[in-house]
């Protein structure tokens, strides 16, 4: 019987599956430093943490910084303003957002240092603009309906997809169980329904906030196993004759 393995596999095969593999492992590591810069820092200390999670998607309901625009003022965005900047905007919303501020004291700090980026890339909120700058002072509630919705489904398929060529190609892999390696290839697709779904759960109550954590760290584990195990049994482990 003449098994196709990862050791067996010609040279171009091995280049191909090597690039997929090796562009996989560094999308993952990006992904990895995108959510400690964003959700990360949620609470206002890097490092992704359950309160990371529960601000992001349950909302900071409590609290001084309870609005979107000061949970990003202490966030992701507390480097992108001047210190007297940034706290006048945050004196500003801890104030209630009054209107009569709006035109000559806050709009053109807005602009200067907020709209470079928020009044010309698209998916960025135009803060520039009154009424989406009142929504971004209400009480932070989370995520939205229509943003989880859309993130689950661009996550579902994308990386559904992304899982399903991993392992394909570990499914070539020797040296483990049919078991094992079924259940290495089952698990992050299993790890990322979890995640997604609780995204929603978190939404509804912050104490699965654990659930999102748990997840995340699953499916990259076994997306990791898969990946150094092909590129070792392609390029290291010697054929058996």
């Amino acid at each position: 019987m003449n098994e196709t393995t990862l050791q067996k596999l010609k040279l171009p095969l091995k280049a191909l599956f090597t690039g997929y593999l090796l562009a996989i492992g560094l999308g993952l590591l990006m992904a990895g430093a995108q959510i400690m810069l964003t959700h990360g820092m949620a609470d206002g200390k890097f490092g992704l943490s359950v309160d990371d999670i529960i601000y992001s998607y349950h909302g900071n309901h409590d609290g001084p910084n309870a609005s979107k625009l000061e949970s990003k003022l202490f966030g992701s965005m507390k480097d992108n303003a001047p210190p007297e900047v940034r706290m006048a905007l945050l004196k500003w919303a801890d104030a209630g957002a009054p209107a009569s501020e709006w035109e000559n004291n806050i709009k053109p700090k807005i602009v200067e240092y907020c709209g470079p980026c928020h009044a010309n890339m698209p998916g960025l909120a135009n803060i520039t603009d009154k009424a989406v700058m009142d929504q971004m002072t209400k009480r932070d509630e989370g995520q939205s309906i229509a943003t989880l919705t859309r993130v689950s489904h661009i996550h579902l398929f994308g990386i559904s997809f992304i899982f399903f060529m991993v392992g394909w190609i570990f499914s070539y892999a020797t040296g483990f169980s049919i078991w094992l390696k079924s259940l290495l290839i089952f698990t992050p697709f299993a790890f990322l329904i979890v995640d997604v779904a609780s995204w929603w759960l978190t939404k509804l109550n912050p104490n699965f906030a654990w659930l999102v954590i748990i997840g995340g760290f699953g499916y990259s584990l076994a997306s990791t196993v898969m990946i150094f195990s092909s590129l070792y049994q392609m390029w290291i482990m010697k054929s058996p004759r």
